[in-house]
């Protein structure tokens, strides 16, 4: 199915491959990589495609917070980028730090940013060519926007909400996360004290959300998936996980496919939340 014919609320924001194969050379279309495995670029990238690590370049190296506005300047002037250029992000695990790095390109003010629809996994399995060559773009000369804050919840903002209830909140983390049954998945060493969930979170794992290709499911069907868990469309919405990126990933659903205006994507998440002291958490 295309992604016309998906139903989506901003249908804009979603290519697919053949997009990307007919427009890779545009002068204006930027491709990023963003991949949880930092490796996977150098084993094959789409030819023009710059990466992005997300571990030394979407996250600052000394507090625990996304790029400032000076950094993520110097990281799209040496990526090429321009202000006015459409960029196309893709990655490993479905998007997962892609979705991450449109969060952060949103926030910082880029006009036309747009996720790969099946992002590395499809594109290799569609048998499209990749290249191990290395790219030097020419350098740019990027201006971003102040930080658009109203796209981001905190922590004080999660604990204001528990005593209104203004905002329903998602959990998008597996449900053994969720149980508390285990702090963080297999492999990934960014951990909390305490296993759980926030009090009141509906758990939708972000995996939910994809098709075995990797591609994103149809509106009506992530409709039903959202409302059979009780959360209601239009209604203030924050999204979270472990450290933000898979919440990120639910927070484009919710916001752009599915066009809730009010969703707000807690990057701090559970590392956070369940580290602090005196905060209540829920168990089975």
């Amino acid at each position: 199915m295309s992604v016309e014919a998906k139903g989506y609320a901003r249908p804009e924001v979603l290519v697919d491959a053949d997009w990307v194969a007919a427009h890779k050379d545009d002068a204006n279309v930027k491709l990023v990589e963003v991949d949880v495995d930092t490796n996977a670029y150098d084993e094959g990238h789409i030819a023009g495609a710059v990466s992005w690590n997300w571990t030394s370049q979407l996250n600052d190296q000394i507090r625990r917070d996304i790029p400032s506005k000076e950094q993520l300047e110097q990281l799209l002037s040496a990526s090429g980028i321009k202000n006015d250029d459409t960029v196309i992000l893709y990655g490993d695990n479905n998007n997962w730090f892609a979705a991450f790095a449109f969060w952060i390109l949103k926030m910082y003010g880029h006009q036309d940013v747009r996720l790969m629809d099946g992002g590395r996994k499809k594109w290799v399995a569609d048998g499209r060519e990749l290249t191990t060559q290395a790219e030097t773009p020419e350098a740019s000369q990027y201006v971003a926007q102040e930080l658009d804050t109203q796209l981001r919840s905190s922590v004080t903002d999660i604990l204001k909400n528990l005593e209104s209830g203004e905002a329903q909140m998602v959990d998008v983390r597996s449900p053994a996360e969720f149980t508390g049954e285990v702090i963080a998945p297999p492999g990934m060493t960014e951990t909390a004290q305490r296993g759980g969930h926030i009090p009141g979170a509906k758990n939708i794992p972000w995996a939910q959300t994809v098709n075995e290709d990797g591609t994103f499911k149809d509106a009506d069907a992530l409709r039903e998936l959202y409302g059979a868990k009780g959360i209601q469309d239009g209604k203030a919405t924050i999204a979270y996980c472990r450290i933000g990126e898979r919440s990120s990933h639910t927070w484009f659903v919710l916001k752009y496919l599915l066009g809730n205006e009010n969703v707000k994507n807690y990057d701090g998440s559970w590392t956070e939340y369940g580290s602090m002291v005196g905060v209540p958490i829920e168990k089975p």
